[in-house]
């Protein structure tokens, strides 16, 4: 959920932490890797072939 989008104030505090703790997360992963983690189009490619080695294209097909 978006920040922005959240009913109340609770509900926004919430979602501004669960953003801050997934960015520390991919921080770390990224720091682990040596690299950074493929972002938008890229990582939705990237997750669709290491699933089954075939593209999400191919996959439509």
């Amino acid at each position: 959920m978006a920040i922005e989008n959240a009913p109340t104030e609770k509900g926004k505090e919430g979602a501004r932490g669960l953003h801050k703790a997934a960015r520390a997360e991919e921080r770390e992963v990224e720091a682990e890797k040596g690299s950074e983690l493929a972002k938008g189009a890229d990582r939705v490619e990237e997750r669709s072939r290491s699933s089954d080695g075939k593209s999400a294209g191919e996959k439509q097909r």
